[in-house]
């Protein structure tokens, strides 16, 4: 008898719904197979923050993907924020938060608290979560060697909100020659030894730089850069840097993802091979973007 022939029931059985998963499982090994070749040994900055940390079992995706990037011979180095959980504690200390210009504007009190979150609460439990799933990390924050020199943002009407001026990027090199996964908070301190807030996106693009990444990648609150905000099918899969420059100049690109999408543009100017703008609410959309053809967000390339 055919396996045409078979009875309904016999031709839906367990065996075979098995057998086709097994074979979708082996297909993605394989689609995998040439990029994990390609990215052995090289470094992936991950800015990891907003949704992606917001249920336990999005965390555990995420840590999951970094240590599989690990097992298989590349260098994931992650940075990341922890805004909702400073406006936890703000909240709970009664103390107000206000935010200009997409930056939240940090006085000492409220600096205080978010040095305490990142650097004592959030980055320990994002080592310890990757610890969990059997890869090794070892967390940091700007301070820490001088790894992240830092100076005030513009005329200081932030309060102690800071940019980059120096990323020291040898503090790192030991790490990941041996093969530990650094996960950076974005406090800094500047040459006087003032400690300064600075947004996480644009830390991560500076050490994709500075370390001579070969892609950043940046797990957001949207599915990537949109030709259309209203149109989710919209969604822009491969792009190069002049056009990106085009469509935040047309305004297509604006609000929140501007920044992102100029920090993408400065991490590609400076020698990154590729920038990702991916949705950290799906699970393993790390995985998905790096491992597959087709990927899941927005890639932005220098080049080619």
């Amino acid at each position: 008898m055919s396996l045409n022939n078979l009875p309904s029931e016999m031709s839906t059985s367990p065996s075979i719904h098995q057998h086709n998963n097994d074979s979708v499982r082996v297909a993605v090994l394989s689609e995998a197979l040439p990029y994990i070749q390609k990215f052995a040994g090289r470094r992936i900055v991950i800015k990891y923050g907003g949704s992606a940390m917001a249920t336990e079992s999005l965390q555990e995706a995420v840590f999951r993907d970094i240590a599989l990037l690990s097992s298989v011979g590349a260098h994931p180095i992650v940075v990341h924020g922890g805004g909702p959980e400073i406006n936890q504690w703000l909240t709970k200390l009664n103390i107000q938060s206000e935010f200009r210009d997409g930056l939240r504007v940090t006085n000492p009190e409220t600096m205080e608290i978010v040095e305490m979150v990142l650097i004592g609460k959030v980055n320990k439990q994002i080592v310890n979560g990757i610890n969990k799933v059997g890869a090794l990390s070892i967390g940091l924050c700007g301070v820490d060697g001088k790894l992240i020199e830092a100076r005030c943002l513009g005329d200081g009407s932030h309060g102690l909100v800071g940019e980059v001026s120096k990323i020291n990027a040898d503090v790192l090199e030991p790490l990941i020659s041996k093969g530990y996964i650094p996960v950076i908070s974005s406090v800094a301190a500047s040459e006087e030894g003032v400690t300064y807030n600075i947004n996480a996106d644009i830390v991560a693009g500076e050490i994709a730089a500075a370390i001579g990444a070969e892609k950043l990648i940046l797990l957001t609150d949207t599915i990537g850069v949109l030709k259309d905000q209203n149109d989710l099918e919209s969604l822009i899969r491969h792009i190069k840097l002049p056009e990106v420059r085009e469509l935040i100049n047309q305004g297509v690109v604006n609000g929140g993802m501007t920044p992102k999408a100029q920090c993408c543009i400065r991490a590609l100017a400076q020698g990154v091979a590729a920038a990702h703008i991916i949705d950290g609410r799906i699970p393993h959309s790390l995985l998905l973007e790096i491992f597959t053809d087709k990927g899941i967000g927005t890639m932005i390339v220098g080049r080619g």
